[in-house]
């Protein structure tokens, strides 16, 4: 089966499938070797591992692509893949979903925050008028060649319009012909209860730790209806959190073994960029280049 089709089936299951957040292709190698079912390319982990910035709309098409193809020749699972507000208009998504799908993506997730978005657990952010945002959803389903892509409609309207008016957004969006929603940074249990009963079609939950929607447990969630429980950027948050860590004994002690509390060994680092498979094409290419030599061959 197609990733594609394995995500769509993931989807339709509704069974709160963990996916974390990738901000590069060996944190994907990460998420796959420990066993999650799909992967998220985050555009905040993106922009914050790779520029060093906040997530306010410094990510452009052309990073997220390259991180998404990066990402689809290290791993085998499923991709989402966060693309803001699409960068630009209709048109604008109609062509970033054509380079992402090229790129490798299973799902494209677009966004209805004003230009520049920013992440959708801060303050100041708003919305563009319903028709333009249903219209760019149109232009997200027009535009995919392989219909087992899946295309996500996130709606940031919670937080300036209410609930009730994200809500509707959502709806609209699946009439547009969405095939997963995303309300975002809904700020109660009672609101995380409420979403899968008043939608139909298959919803992602974003969990961001430190942000404004109460975290719950994949099961819970899984009981309630959801199809996918994000948490977009917790290996990126464990990953700083490990760095700081280690490069505070470092500087404490002058000096740093294998402490595998602290690093993980280096043999492990080899497993994870496969560095096996890279010796073995090495000697089979070897190999057949003294075979081409003068007396190298039978």
């Amino acid at each position: 089966m197609s990733t594609r089709r394995q995500l769509k089936a993931l989807a339709a299951a509704r069974r709160g499938v963990i996916v974390p957040g990738a901000f590069n292709a060996l944190s994907a190698r990460v998420i796959a070797d420990a066993g999650f079912e799909a992967i998220y390319v985050t555009g905040a982990g993106v922009t914050n591992m790779w520029f060093g910035m906040p997530d306010q709309g410094f990510m452009g098409l052309a990073e997220i692509a390259d991180h998404t193809a990066r990402i689809r020749d290290a791993v085998e699972l499923p991709l989402i893949v966060d693309a803001d507000t699409g960068f630009g208009n209709a048109l604008n998504v109609h062509h970033t979903v054509r380079t992402l799908e090229r790129a490798g993506a299973d799902c494209i997730q677009l966004e209805d925050q004003v230009a520049p978005k920013r992440c959708g657990h801060f303050a100041g952010k708003d919305v563009i008028a319903l028709d333009e945002a249903v219209d760019k959803i149109k232009a997200a389903v027009d535009a995919r060649r392989d219909p087992d892509l899946l295309i996500m409609a996130r709606t940031d309207a919670a937080a300036t319009q209410g609930f009730d008016a994200a809500v509707e957004r959502a709806q609209h969006f699946a009439e547009a012909g969405a095939d997963i929603l995303f309300v975002e940074a809904v700020t109660t249990a009672d609101e995380v209860r409420a979403l899968p009963r008043r939608l139909a079609t298959p919803q992602l939950i974003n969990l961001v730790i430190g942000g404004k929607t109460p975290i719950a447990g994949a099961e819970e969630l899984k009981d309630l209806g959801y199809g996918f429980v994000l948490y977009a950027n917790a290996a990126l948050q464990g990953a700083v959190a490990g760095m700081q860590r280690v490069l505070g004994a470092l500087q404490q002690a002058g000096r740093l073994d294998e402490d595998p509390m602290l690093v993980v060994p280096f043999a492990e680092r080899q497993r994870l960029v496969d560095k096996a498979r890279w010796d073995a094409l090495e000697a089979r290419y070897a190999r057949q280049a003294d075979a081409k030599k003068p007396g190298g061959g039978a």
